[in-house]
């Protein structure tokens, strides 16, 4: 009897919009982990688990798994977009998810050559991933999940070029995310705009003082 073909097209796309190699320049941003670890604030595996923890659970994380679902269910991305940019808490923050939103529906181009004509000019990354995940047929739940690990994950990798820490060390770090990834998940199904907040203030200075830090690997 002869196997089922397999024609998961919507996970294929999936797999290719949060690949490393997806060119949305994800690795040149660390999100103020740079000042972080400059400031002594993130300098081991553990201190890297727990400012990434609570990323997830108190901070953008959270939010942008609420704003990707937001623009999945959305037929018109404006106000979203926009509420989106506004969610950014400093000037590098904002220009990160503008600049990889943009290099994302540029790169989402192969698949959708129109969409990017029907999406904000300024749209936010997350808002970017609901919106052609929803256009590819993507299941909400999948797109969100697969987000929050490539988000997780680009922010490891940061912290193993920062503090620095070898592989091994970044692969503990990603396992003890992936429940708290998970969980996030979850919890943001069905979740509204007056669901979005954060109390990460730590991180969020971080983010500021970065843009006049003296050194820097990273633009955020």
């Amino acid at each position: 009897m002869p196997e089922a073909m397999l024609t998961d097209a919507p996970l294929f796309r999936l797999l290719s919009f949060l690949s490393p190699g997806f060119p949305t320049g994800g690795f040149a941003y660390s999100h103020g982990i740079e000042h972080a670890v400059e400031c002594g604030d993130i300098t081991s595996e553990t201190t890297l688990t727990d400012w990434l923890r609570d990323l997830l659970t108190h901070g953008t994380g959270r939010n942008d798994a609420i704003l990707l679902r937001l623009a999945h269910a959305a037929d018109d991305h404006t106000e979203i977009a926009e509420l989106a940019t506004a969610c950014a808490t400093s000037s590098e923050r904002r220009s990160e998810t503008l600049a990889q939103g943009a290099a994302f529906i540029a790169a989402a181009n192969a698949w959708h050559p129109e969409l990017g004509k029907s999406l904000p000019r300024e749209c936010p990354y997350p808002v970017a991933v609901g919106a052609i995940a929803a256009r590819s047929e993507v299941p909400e739940d999948q797109a969100c999940i697969g987000f929050l690990q490539a988000w997780t994950a680009n922010l490891v990798n940061a912290g193993l070029r920062l503090i620095p820490l070898g592989q091994s060390a970044g692969l503990r770090v990603l396992a003890a995310l992936e429940p708290v990834a998970l969980h996030l998940a979850n919890s943001t199904r069905g979740c509204a705009e007056d669901h979005l907040g954060g109390i990460c203030f730590r991180a969020d200075v971080a983010a500021m003082r970065h843009e006049t830090q003296y050194t820097r690997l990273f633009r955020s």
